[in-house]
């Protein structure tokens, strides 16, 4: 898979799925990787917070990798660099802001030393190998979001990380439109484009709208404890919030870590320069009610998040009846019920909330189509590449671009290696793009034994069955059974007295050779009491033997 005289594309994550962000340009014998994320984990991998791309086709060529360009510093797509950049063992690039932040990452994870982290002024350019990338800014729900303009020698790339088109950005100059039509003058062949929000008929909305909505709802709150939930990554928010706290005569008050952690690392990068003196939460309480905005993480349901445990009343921060909690975040497609859990708290303590759904107090970062069509008519390219979307979202922004006049469109998903130039875009083969899971400290196979078996005990349940057999096959002890999991709190007894005279009678059966035939005895006592816990519970537990010599 050494790239030849050509322009390669593959997916490792991120295609067929909204998150874990991981893709690859090859040209000329090297490859680029652009973005290294990861997503959280959802019940079907219990046990499990973070999932990851697995790297398998690029670390088996790692010597042909010249380094990893990081677009910007949502975890989506650079969550899984201080879990991967060691093995990989090359350069990452990252302008100032994202840079902070991944640095934190390397330190925190004790490898800084070992990783070379380049910073690139914003809208820097450099090259690596074929290939010369320069930083785009663009508009996002972050600092420092980017597109990269890649040029290589068989065609330039327009890699537009997660955008929006936004007239009041708040924090950042995007590129304009005439700086986005020069480059479309210039000729681009590719367009690899964010899909997330092609479904969504209008544009996603200013962060400057969200300033007026948020200072209209606020104020509307005279006499209330107003606490405001959003994505500490949004610097831009931040920014609204404060002001809209002085606006309305709030002191700021933040509960949150990554709060903190993120406002220094802004501050640091030149951003949140007038952001004001926040109180601290003790001082917070003693303040009469209508005079304090406390920003809290946790807007997606997050168990141990600020906002969780103040709905809970176990956190320094007290509402009261009538106190307001601001929602100025969207939902992210999976976290439904446990943002449903935390508002229901809420709300049953007499706290009134408010989503975007009541007020203009939140907009996307990606685009809609009336975005996407503005950039495909600036850019004008001969290629689009939907990527960063589920399939169904990849393959409406694909119609979307040919009814606009993009002469050609490609659908691919993860593992699907295509070539651009010359001659694209074509689908060259398929390559293996699974999933990794770090479970404890083990970053292991998302498909592995261990995940199945979990998921099986999380249905079923698990029966244990200790037992002693003579070498000519004869029972040698009492058959013990334990149980966890099973719903039969009241027949447990009852059950276990079943399952103990079934496992004796299927050891006593045995004929032959299969008496002394341990695997054989295990089998056919496992096979018994998974019998007689299906009758008794209708479930189908899993059924673990210990058999010892007697």
């Amino acid at each position: 898979m050494k790239p030849g005289k050509e322009l390669l594309f593959l997916a490792l994550g991120g295609s067929g799925e909204i998150g874990m962000n991981v893709n690859l340009y090859g040209c000329d014998g090297k490859w680029l990787m652009v973005d290294l994320g990861m997503t959280f984990a959802d019940p079907y991998y219990p046990g499990v917070d973070l999932v990851f791309a697995d790297l398998e086709f690029i670390e088996e060529q790692r010597e042909n990798l010249l380094g990893v360009v990081l677009t910007h510093a949502h975890e989506d797509h650079i969550g899984a660099v201080p879990y991967f950049a060691q093995e990989l063992g090359v350069p990452l690039f990252a302008t100032p802001f994202t840079a902070r932040l991944v640095n934190e990452k390397l330190v925190e994870a004790g490898i800084d030393a070992d990783i070379e982290l380049n910073v690139i002024p914003n809208e820097g350019a450099f090259s690596l190998g074929p290939f010369d990338i320069r930083y785009v800014p663009l508009a996002h729900s972050i600092a420092e979001g980017n597109a990269l303009l890649i040029d290589t020698p068989y065609g330039r790339v327009f890699h537009t990380g997660d955008w929006k088109l936004d007239d009041e950005p708040r924090i950042g100059t995007p590129a304009t439109e005439e700086e986005l039509t020069a480059i479309g003058d210039e000729g681009v062949l590719a367009l690899v484009c964010d899909s997330t929000n092609v479904f969504n008929p209008a544009a996603s909305g200013s962060e400057g709208a969200v300033r007026a909505g948020l200072l209209e709802t606020v104020s509307r709150q005279r006499g209330r404890r107003v606490v405001v939930t959003t994505f500490a990554s949004n610097v831009a928010r931040l920014q609204t919030l404060a002001e809209v706290a002085q606006a309305t005569g709030r002191q700021l008050c933040v509960a949150g870590r990554s709060l903190d952690r993120i406002i220094s690392v802004a501050q640091a990068s030149g951003y949140l320069e007038d952001f004001p003196e926040t109180v601290s939460m003790d001082r917070a309480m003693d303040l009469p009610r209508g005079e304090i905005m406390v920003l809290a993480t946790g807007g997606q349901g997050e168990p141990r998040a600020a906002l969780a445990r103040i709905a809970a009343e176990q956190h320094p921060i007290r509402l009261e009846e009538g106190d307001v909690v601001l929602f100025s975040s969207r939902q992210i497609p999976g976290n439904e019920l446990a943002i449903g859990r935390v508002q229901n708290a809420l709300v049953a303590r007499g706290v009134r909330i408010v989503t975007d759904r009541q007020s203009m107090i939140h907009v996307s970062g990606h685009p809609g189509r009336p975005e996407l069509v503005a950039l495909y008519d600036w850019l004008r390219p001969e290629i689009l590449v939907p990527v960063h979307g589920e399939i169904r979202h990849m393959a409406e922004q694909a119609r979307l671009g040919l009814d606009e006049g993009i002469p050609k469109a490609i659908l691919q998903k993860n593992g699907d290696l295509l070539r651009l130039a010359p001659d694209g875009p074509v689908k060259l083969t398929e390559v293996r793009a699974g999933r990794l899971v770090l479970d404890g400290d083990i970053i292991a196979p998302a498909d592995g034994e261990a995940m199945a078996a979990r998921r099986k005990l999380g249905l079923n349940g698990l029966v244990s069955v200790a037992l002693a057999v003579t070498p000519e096959g004869r029972l040698a002890s009492s058959v013990d059974v334990g149980s966890i999991g099973l719903p039969l709190d009241e027949d447990m007894d009852q059950f276990v007295q079943e399952a103990q005279a079934d496992a004796a009678q299927a050891v006593k059966d045995l004929k032959g050779d299969r008496k002394r035939d341990r695997l054989a005895v295990a089998e056919t006592v496992r096979l018994a009491v998974r019998r007689a816990a299906q009758r008794w519970s209708g479930k189908k537990p899993v059924v673990q033997v210990l058999l010892r010599e007697g």
